[in-house]
């Protein structure tokens, strides 16, 4: 009787210095939403879990990854290099049919946008006759601390990041415009009440109202999307419609967000 044995798995040469190793292992993360775990890691660059294990460690401490209960990350520095960090083309695919049932469902303009320092940078927007009334456009800007897509954002954000990041001499837009920062923070406290939910009236623009929920990755806020009716729209009838898009999509992009322990989505 023969004994069949098993084939030696085939032995692999470990890339010689450092560099190539790292390398292997950012090049195992294809974009911002990948999460990996360090048995992940070690099984897809072929590196000993000792090895992969030190080389994360490094990666972490330089900003080149980032981690959570959920794995690692691509971190800021990664991001930011090449321009990484302002590629929205994967959140805009991801919403784009969410906002079109929701701009179908309701009537109303609907933007997507991200936090830029203190201004909110407009990704979409779409809506009917009354878009062309929303003085917004795709590219644009407007300043987070008196629209409700920033302070869905910035409701998220430590007190001192919102201060560095609205300054302190907040400009007024309008009559009714949020302009100091203690005002800015129990509107932010607000939105937080509301299980982040923003709203405002006329403050950015004049006869313009919107209602905001921020979207979220496991490290906090990434964008947002709102609402945008006249000054006598009744946003609040609304208002649940927005919070539940802005939940599907981050569990879209984040799948992960539907299984948290602690803070989950569903008190978001």
């Amino acid at each position: 009787m023969t004994v069949a044995r098993a084939e030696a798995p085939e032995r692999r040469e470990l890339p010689p210095s450092m560099v190539e190793r790292m390398t292997l292992i950012l090049d195992a993360f294809p974009s911002r939403t990948v999460r990996l775990t360090l048995e992940d890691v070690a099984r897809v660059t072929h590196l000993p879990r000792s090895t992969a294990h030190r080389i994360l460690d490094q990666l972490l401490k330089l900003d080149w990854l980032e981690h959570s209960s959920f794995g690692y990350s691509l971190g800021s520095r990664a991001l930011q290099l090449g321009g990484a960090a302002s590629d929205t083309s994967e959140l805009r695919a991801v919403a784009s049919t969410h906002l079109h049932s929701l701009m179908l469902r309701t009537g109303l303009t609907v933007h997507l946008a991200v936090l830029d320092e203190g201004r909110v940078h407009y990704l979409d927007k779409i809506g009917a006759r009354f878009a062309t009334s929303v003085p917004s456009r795709v590219g644009g800007y407007a300043p987070a601390h008196c629209t409700a897509l920033g302070r869905a954002m910035l409701a998220w954000l430590a007190a001192e990041e919102v201060e560095e990041r609205v300054g302190s001499e907040l400009r007024a837009m309008t009559g009714k415009s949020v302009a100091d920062l203690q005002a800015l923070h129990h509107e932010l406290g607000r939105v937080r009440s509301r299980n982040g939910l923003a709203i405002e009236r006329s403050e950015c623009f004049d006869d313009i109202a919107c209602v905001a929920a921020a979207i979220h990755a496991p490290e906090g806020p990434i964008a947002a999307i709102s609402l945008v009716g006249d000054s006598t729209t009744p946003l609040e009838r609304v208002a649940p419609l927005v919070v539940d898009v802005a939940r599907q999509i981050s569990l879209e992009l984040y799948p992960d967000l539907g299984t948290r322990r602690g803070r989950t989505l569903r008190s978001i």
